[in-house]
């Protein structure tokens, strides 16, 4: 009889190689890893050889990035999602389709359950398993950080030796760094200093994608982007798909400095936590959406797309994409998007983006109307009567205090 199957989402890490022989120990699984390639770069190398050498009978990496960009980060980007005014949601987003892939190579494997590495402290755990939930409620998850009665490390030091125990000898350093998750669209830290909000991060031994504003170079850099329906289209005049625009104005902005946040956050299970948050070519392309937006849109589209994009963060943050409610809101931040094409050009210097100008076929803008001189469709005189009654319930209120002190 042939054993049951675990789908493992395998990084590569200590963690997750541990994991590994453990599965195999403790519930006698063929653990099948997969990795998921949401842009990590060279995180990928030597895999297949450390996944194998650990005990899987088998690994799948996955090249995601395009439906990454197109499907999940693009539908952020247009309705303006932003966790607590700052966090543009780097790793909430990748979650989701992390959790689709491994479903489907759970089913193409005839796989009875997924395990994940993540701890029982962070969001991630709650992303994994509301997507795995939501697309695959008869599957078994597996979450070894939680099950303390069975997994017993508590350190790195406690992994490499378990590894060791089993066979697995690789350069694993026991000696603590930084947290980190990277993907196409930003990388995190956690941990050392940062563990203390009081401290300042140590931006020279942290930083990956970029150089703080300090060291950007002294000359700011001309940047150009068109959009067509809210979607990026070209940069510098070169038409390019999502995600090689994305990984363009990662360059642009780690050079200059942009994107680099420093953030307490709340956390879905209730506790906070400090990380800072690399996301130089996002950063840029979330302003320029913007600022093509404040053209296009009218007011109260503008408004009422400010709030829903704020619900949209959260629900991503806390691991609901799967759900009719981001699906509803996605709909009708998809209907704003219809008119927002155009041309937007800014200047990058030391941490900054500068607007340098902005044009729309579909821009709302009038000249004549804004200028100070009178336009054929604005009176002057029209305001007295619009002040009267927008004022109206003001004044009342005045009236009636003054009878009421009498």
């Amino acid at each position: 009889m042939s054993k049951e199957k675990v789908v493992l989402a395998y990084s590569g890490g200590l963690d997750t190689t541990a994991i590994i022989p453990w599965l195999k120990e403790n519930f006698d699984y063929e653990v099948i890893c997969c990795c998921i390639d949401c842009g990590q770069g060279e995180e990928l190398d030597g895999l297949e050889e450390r996944a194998k050498l650990s005990g899987a009978s088998k690994l799948y990496i996955e090249n995601i990035i395009d439906e990454f960009c197109d499907e999940y980060i693009m539908p952020c980007v247009k309705a303006s999602a932003v966790y607590e005014n700052k966090y543009l949601l780097g790793t909430s987003m990748a979650r989701p389709v992390i959790a689709k892939r491994l479903v489907e190579i759970a089913r193409k494997e005839n796989a009875s359950a997924i395990c994940h590495g993540a701890t029982g402290k962070g969001n991630d755990q709650i992303r994994f398993e509301l997507g795995i939930i939501a697309l695959a409620p008869d599957l078994k998850i597996i979450a070894p950080w939680r099950m303390t009665d069975v997994w017993t490390m508590q350190s790195r030091e406690d992994e490499i030796a378990y590894c060791q125990q089993h066979g697995i000898n690789l350069p694993f350093d026991a000696k603590h760094s930084y947290s980190r998750d990277r993907n196409l669209w930003h990388i995190s830290h956690e941990g050392l200093e940062l563990e203390d909000p009081a401290q300042e991060p140590n931006y020279d031994d942290l930083l990956v994608l970029g150089v703080s504003p300090e060291k950007a170079p002294d000359e700011g850099e001309y940047v150009t982007m068109t959009f067509e329906a809210g979607v990026p289209k070209s940069l510098n005049g070169k038409e390019m798909k999502v995600s090689e625009i994305i990984t363009e104005l990662n360059a642009l902005g780690g050079k200059h400095g942009i994107g680099i946040v420093d953030i307490v956050e709340n956390r879905v299970v209730g506790m906070k936590s400090r990380g800072v948050y690399e996301t130089p070519g996002g950063t840029i392309l979330m302003e320029a959406h913007q600022q093509l937006e404040e053209l296009v849109l009218d007011r109260a589209t503008y408004e009422a797309k400010k709030d829903l994009g704020n619900k949209f963060a959260q629900i991503v943050y806390e691991g609901k994409w799967f759900t009719p409610l981001r699906e509803a809101i996605q709909a009708f931040v998809d209907v704003t998007q219809q008119y927002v094409t155009g041309e937007v050009k800014f200047k990058l210097y030391k941490g900054n983006i500068i607007k340098a100008g902005e044009t729309s076929p579909y821009s709302l803008y009038s000249e004549s109307l804004a200028s100070f001189t009178t336009g054929d469709l604005y009176d002057h005189h029209d305001a007295d009567g619009f002040i009267n009654l927008f004022g109206l319930p003001l004044k009342v209120r005045a009236m009636k205090m003054q009878e009421a002190q009498k």
